[in-house]
């Protein structure tokens, strides 16, 4: 049995011993942590004495000082791709300070290549013309013998020749890529050299040859059927001897990988296959692809091997994937700047993930932190943290990261990425709408978790202040939460502030000083509303009219009032009764002033009665109309409400008449006029009748009785008290009978129903009772003239001293009692990632709102100097805006889009998959909802 199959025996075992007691005690919670703990100590112990029993001291001839941090503690951890560039381009990069960790030089190791094609069903010696083997496919024979280990520093710089090439991993491709992009102006990177720059991959089977020492690679036209000429062309391109540098060190960990698996398994030599990224040798492939095919047929050896190493093939594959990160080959698409642009890649959208994608896309345009994951970023995985993802979010954000900055890349699927964060976030999965800058505070708190540096965070007491200067005190709360987190993240976005709080009573101050990731700034009150309500007077003189009133967005009843009232001209013996109306009926009467206009919704119906001030108290009477619909399924007949209410205040209730003269003088302004064809008799003995009537004089018993058995006759209403829904349980009012309601109260309110009839609905116009419009309907073209906010006045409203509210007590030390205490914020210390969360959405226990208002924030210079508490060599405290997250829409339903800058001060637009260049001056908009700053 091999060494690796007892091993693998071995600790199958020991899994099994570990999880019989784990399902005899499944509800144990110490055998659920003890357990797993003990078994990766186990592990790690046989490793450790394989790694002792297993050593050979030929080892020693091949090792090399590489990095081992792309070796991941799990084996389900995907590890670094391999990328073969060209040794001049990589040379720049790090004598340039492209790549971090080459500052000091990076060790590689050198091969001499010997190159051999095979030419398909032909094997062609170079000693003779006779034909050796029958092959089913043209292939490519590399042979890597071991030279030396060098470095790129001093006079070694120079070593390589122009046509060596290079093998890096994953972060030493990508930190030297986005140097070279840095370094030249994007147009002319693209337009001089974007051709030259193509990335695609190769399938190679690597095998070690004990024989002569020497790693062999065999590029194969079967497993490369598209890229098989474009590979073949970089080896075979030239005469001479091919040099490789190998400074990744992941050959070297093959190699030595296939010499234990040769000694273990008898074979004389074993296959891996795996792929190979190549990059930055399109010239190259286009010089091989104007060549003839029969030039190549004679051009079999570039540089001719002894016979004693011509390599062997046994024909025996090992299919093990050491890259099954690497993404299958790139299809080059045309996005705005072509296939070299890096950074311009979108992000698909898998279902209301926009407020996802547009998270993203600000992040991967943080210059700082795009370096840090283009980098070695793997190195500083915390795998231990309780609090963190074991490595697999900071994992999934960095292998994101790189496909939207690889070249050439079509917009980018994040399946991968959201499957990830619903794992341990489940309010993030499925489908639904989420809040950007809530999915932006998740991502950063995961990702610092995952990258925090400091593996035991040590327990440290907080100790009080004892009058000890601000100075103090601050450095030393900051002190204390670095010494328990430590990362990217804290070193980009972590600010601190200083928060104090004095007690009402005894003035007691408490003063902490606590970091923060961000911002969240409220939009303060001088944000204006525009309502519309209908003003309808209730001494019968006007028609009901909309009045259209501007008032603070966060503002009160009374604050509804009082412009109300100067847009009415309300006289001093006048006063409003505003009601909501729902449903032809009055659902509430707004009373409260300090009720906040929060509560009422665009789409609400607000009607202001003006009522005279000398009959308050008197019995409010409200009127509600109904008229009978024509049935045919029906016999009984049924009724409809129509119109708004009229409100009135009464104190005479003796007899139905003196309510049916009430509801006459409310209904005066909506008489319709006389028709012209009303004959001339009919105007005079309307005249007389009208004449009679003035002259009857009053006090006259028998005139009285007269009169209210006319009206009585000629009345074309029914009137009925309402006492429930039921319209069995309605009282009806008789003209010449009391009404037939208990003692009214002081200001109670009457509900009446009245009853139209076919006829008096032809006398007036009920057309304009049903003319009701919203507080304020909502169109495309809504942008009113409203004061933009300035972005300081936030800052401003930020930092302003208030009380805590009733919920939020706090218990003073010194009155040993809860107290509303006065709360005070101050910046500190500010990051050099400033991210600020404009507060548009606002919730109550009652309602939820979005505050459309438009911030004018700056873009070039946002300076917050005088905001920070002054101290010794302080230095200015300047940003520049580089990124925006946008929010157009309201709460049912919205989108999510992202402005970034990108290269040379170039704005650009991430809608989802599409990327499209903007100005500047279209980033300011009333959708921006948080905002991206870096320190200048």
């Amino acid at each position: 049995m091999s060494h690796s199959s007892k091993r693998t025996t071995i600790t199958a075992a020991i899994n099994r011993a570990l999880r019989l007691p784990v399902l005899l005690r499944l509800y144990d919670k110490t055998a659920h942590f003890i357990f797993p703990l003990l078994r990766r100590l186990i592990s790690k112990s046989i490793r450790f004495m394989d790694s002792i029993l297993y050593y050979n001291e030929d080892d020693d001839l091949y090792s090399t000082p590489f990095d081992h941090s792309f070796l991941a503690p799990s084996f389900s951890d995907p590890v670094e791709s391999i990328f073969l560039v060209p040794f001049r381009w990589w040379k720049e990069a790090v004598c340039g300070g492209g790549v971090v960790d080459g500052a000091s030089g990076v060790g590689g190791v050198l091969y001499n290549t010997t190159v051999q094609l095979n030419v398909a069903g032909k094997y062609r010696d170079n000693d003779d013309d006779n034909f050796i083997g029958v092959f089913g496919d043209s292939e490519v024979l590399v042979a890597m013998s071991r030279q030396e280990e060098s470095g790129i520093s001093g006079e070694e710089a120079d070593s390589g020749g122009e046509g060596d090439l290079a093998l890096v991993s994953e972060w030493m491709f990508f930190s030297a890529l986005k140097w070279h992009y840095d370094m030249k102006d994007v147009e002319s990177f693209l337009r001089e050299e974007g051709s030259a720059y193509e990335l695609f991959s190769s399938q190679i089977r690597l095998s070690y040859v004990r024989e002569t020492r020497q790693l062999v690679i065999k590029i194969s036209q079967k497993d490369n059927e598209v890229g098989f000429a474009k590979a073949r062309s970089i080896f075979c391109a030239k005469c001479g001897v091919l040099q490789v540098w190998d400074f990744s060190g992941q050959t070297n960990q093959l190699f030595v990988a296939d010499k234990n698996s040769y000694m273990g398994s008898g074979q004389s030599d074993e296959e891996i296959l795996l792929e190979l990224q190549i990059y930055g040798l399109s010239s190259t492939i286009r010089d091989e692809e104007r060549r003839n095919d029969d030039m190549a047929v004679e051009q079999s050896w570039v540089d001719e091997p002894s016979s004693s190493s011509s390599p062997r093939m046994n024909g025996s594959v090992d299919k093990v994937n050491f890259f099954s990160r690497v993404p299958p080959p790139f299809a080059f698409n045309s996005s705005f700047y072509g296939p070299g642009a890096l950074g311009l890649t979108g992000l698909h959208n898998l279902g209301n993930t926009c407020f996802m994608n547009s998270a993203i896309q600000c992040l991967v345009h943080t210059p700082k932190l795009v370096d840090y994951f283009l980098g070695n970023f793997r190195k500083d995985l915390n795998y231990e943290n309780p609090l963190g993802m074991n490595g697999k979010l900071a994992i999934a954000f960095g292998d994101l990261l790189r496909k939207l900055w690889t070249p050439g890349a079509t917009p980018v699927s994040p399946r991968m990425f959201k499957s990830t964060i619903s794992s341990f976030a489940p309010r993030f999965s499925g489908y639904n709408q989420h809040d950007s800058q809530e999915f932006l505070s998740f991502l950063l708190d995961g990702l610092h978790e995952d990258l925090n540096r400091v593996k035991m965070k040590p327990y440290i007491e907080t100790k009080d202040d004892d009058s000890r200067p601000d100075e103090e005190v601050a450095d030393e709360y900051w002190k204390n939460h670095l010494c328990r987190n430590d990362s990217v993240i804290v070193d980009l976005y972590q600010g601190q502030y200083r928060s104090m709080l004095v007690c009402p009573v005894c003035k007691k101050l408490s003063t902490t000083f606590d970091p923060f990731m961000y911002l969240s700034l409220p939009l303060p009150s001088s944000t204006l509303r525009k309502m519309t309500l209908t003003v309808l007077s209730s001494d019968g003189t006007t028609l009901p009219h909309p009045v259209v009133v501007t008032v603070p967005d966060d503002g009160t009843f009374k604050d509804l009032v009082v412009a109300l009232g100067e847009a009415c001209s309300l006289r001093h013996n006048e006063t409003f009764l505003i009601a909501e109306i729902f449903n032809n009926s009055i659902l509430r009467v707004l009373e409260d002033p300090d009720d906040s206009l929060g509560l009422i919704r665009d789409n609400d119906q607000l009607v202001a009665y003006i009522l005279p001030t000398e009959m308050d108290g008197s019995p409010l009477v409200v009127f509600m109309h109904q008229q009978e619909e024509k049935s045919f399924i029906h016999s009984s007949p049924s009724f409809k409400k129509f119109g708004i209410p009229l409100v009135t205040r009464i104190s005479d209730f003796s007899k139905g008449s003196e309510i049916h003269k009430e509801f006459l003088k409310l209904l005066n302004p909506f008489i319709l006029p006389v028709e012209e064809s009303l004959n001339d008799a009919s105007r005079k003995r309307a005249h007389e009748d009208e004449e009679l009537e003035d002259t009857v004089p009053d006090g006259t018993a028998n005139s009285n009785n007269e009169t209210e058995n006319d009206l009585d006759a000629h009345c074309s209403f029914e009137y009925y008290v309402e006492n429930g829904k039921s319209h069995s349980n309605w009282s009806k009012i008789e003209m010449d009978e009391p009404v037939p309601i208990p003692i009214p109260k002081l200001n109670q309110q009457i509900d009446m129903i009245v009853s139209w009839s076919e006829k008096s609905i032809q006398e007036y116009d009920t057309s304009i009772l049903s003319m009701l419009p919203e507080v304020y309907r909502t169109t495309f073209s809504s942008k009113w003239n409203q004061d933009s906010i300035s972005l300081y006045k936030c800052v401003d409203a930020f930092l302003k001293e208030e009380p805590l509210g009733p919920d939020d007590m706090w218990y003073c030390p010194n009155c040993k009692e809860h107290r509303q205490a006065i709360k005070k914020l101050d910046l500190w210390r500010l990051p050099d990632i400033l991210v600020i969360h404009l507060k548009r959405f606002s919730y109550t226990r009652f309602f939820k709102n979005k505050l459309e208002a438009f911030v004018d924030f700056p873009i070039d210079d946002f300076d917050l100097s005088n905001y920070v508490i002054p101290k010794n060599n302080m230095p200015r405290h300047r940003y520049k805006l580089y990124a925006v997250s946008n929010h157009y829409g309201g709460l049912g339903g919205g989108h999510y889009t992202a402005f970034a800058k990108h290269g040379l001060d170039r704005w650009f637009e991430f809608d989802d998959g599409r990327v499209f260049g903007v100005t500047e001056e279209q980033i300011k908009t009333q959708a921006a909802y948080v905002l991206f700053y870096k320190r200048i």
